[in-house]
């Protein structure tokens, strides 16, 4: 008998860093839990990113998961905006990977489609089909919400991932 995957997603963030813990048993998903990791806005872009790596490692040694799901972020803003989100993206690939577990990437409008059904969902929409999806789910904001779809969406996509690099 298979037994259930854990995976966390993580929707990568330096102000709100959220993440969610689901189980994949077949076409079963079931909601383990959901949070958000807030470094200080008025500390060092290095200390808030140690804050970041620490609180998302925290989170990985408590609930264990085996496989980890981030979205490839997409930035309307500035370049410094960029620059600065794109190294809180690295920390949210680097801490699951530093532990072994195989990291999936998922651009955000990928996320949206599996979720919700099209590309260009809100964040009411996506709230609602977590809750829908997963009744259960008790998550605080938008961040908690979009890591619980970003662990979905790894949920739904596995599979076909693992036989797309079996036949590589």
């Amino acid at each position: 008998m298979n037994s259930a995957t854990r995976i966390i997603g993580i929707d990568p963030g330096l102000r709100r860093c959220g993440w969610g813990i689901i189980e994949s048993l077949g076409n079963r998903l079931t909601f383990v839990a959901a949070g958000t990791v807030t470094p200080p806005v008025d500390g060092s872009l290095a200390e808030r990113l140690a804050i970041l790596f620490a609180g998302l490692g925290e989170v990985l040694d408590r609930f264990g998961p085996s496989e980890a799901a981030v979205e490839e972020t997409f930035v309307n803003a500035g370049v410094r905006s960029a620059l600065i989100l794109g190294q809180a993206r690295g920390v949210a690939l680097l801490t699951p990977a530093a532990r072994g577990l195989p990291v999936a990437e998922y651009a955000a409008n990928l996320v949206k489609k599996s979720v919700v059904g099209t590309g260009h969902a809100d964040k009411g929409q996506i709230q609602l089909m977590v809750k829908t999806l997963m009744p259960a789910a008790d998550f605080k904001g938008a961040d908690a919400a979009d890591a619980l779809a970003i662990a979905i969406c790894h949920a739904h996509h596995r599979v076909s991932n693992q036989r797309l690099k079996a036949l590589a």
